[in-house]
């Protein structure tokens, strides 16, 4: 029984098939494409549980696939762990105001790239055996749906991204209390990643936009500089 089923998008053959192999002997059931174009296509047709997707591709870059698989419903939500020989900030920065999930870094042990897969497929409901259950949370005006990835603010509505909907319900739990970023980092990707503080940076950004959207008026996510946010309720 095959753990999940993955899209590689990567030009480069050898890094495709060695991934491809890799996966397969871990027991996912693995696709391949090898320029942007056919992978959104095999996506569309396919709708694989996690895409695994390269930065650097000829004529349709990795951050043009992303935005176009985020802007089609029947994939718009399926886990994208961006493949990158560039560890700039700004590339990073790209890639999650896209919507892109995850980074790995070229070159890269395998290890860290099941790490970093079992994690994605966990946090997206894939791994149904290992994934702890949400329950439906209300306090005060503030209801959580986790089966829409939503938050009801009063009678308004905001449709989170999974990333967004785990950070606020981290949040939600820990309400009046601050969280760390370290804390956020570790409990939402499901490893220990490096200390990527700006990773939770943008997620917070587009999740408190989403958020002061149907506030009215009030601020709910505060920054506690040096150390992490809080939820005000």
């Amino acid at each position: 029984m095959s753990l999940g089923k993955i899209l590689v998008v990567d030009d480069d053959n050898a890094i495709n098939e060695l991934i491809k192999v890799n996966l397969e002997l871990k027991g996912y059931s693995v696709l391949q494409a090898f320029d942007g174009t056919t992978g959104f296509a095999i996506a569309k047709q396919e709708i694989p549980d996690l895409i695994i997707l390269d930065v650097m591709m000829p004529e349709v870059d990795g951050y043009t696939v992303a935005q176009r698989i985020r802007q089609c419903e029947p994939i718009k939500e399926t886990p994208i762990l961006m493949l990158t020989a560039l560890s700039e900030l700004n590339d990073k920065v790209k890639g999650f105001d896209i919507g892109v999930d995850d980074y790995l870094v070229k070159p890269f042990e395998m290890e860290e790239l099941f790490v970093r897969v079992r994690a994605l497929l966990k946090r997206a409901h894939k791994i149904t055996d290992s994934m702890a259950t949400k329950e439906l949370l209300v306090y005060k005006e503030i209801t959580l749906l986790p089966e829409t990835y939503s938050v009801k603010i009063g009678g308004n509505v905001a449709k989170l991204t999974p990333i967004e909907f785990d950070i606020f319900y981290i949040l939600f739990q820990n309400h009046g209390n601050m969280v760390s970023s370290k804390k956020l980092l570790k409990d939402i990707w499901g490893y220990d990643p490096d200390d990527d503080i700006e990773t939770i940076r943008v997620h917070i950004r587009h999740l408190r936009s989403k958020i002061d959207k149907i506030s009215n008026g009030k601020k709910y996510i505060e920054t506690i500089y040096g150390g992490g946010y809080k939820l005000n309720i």
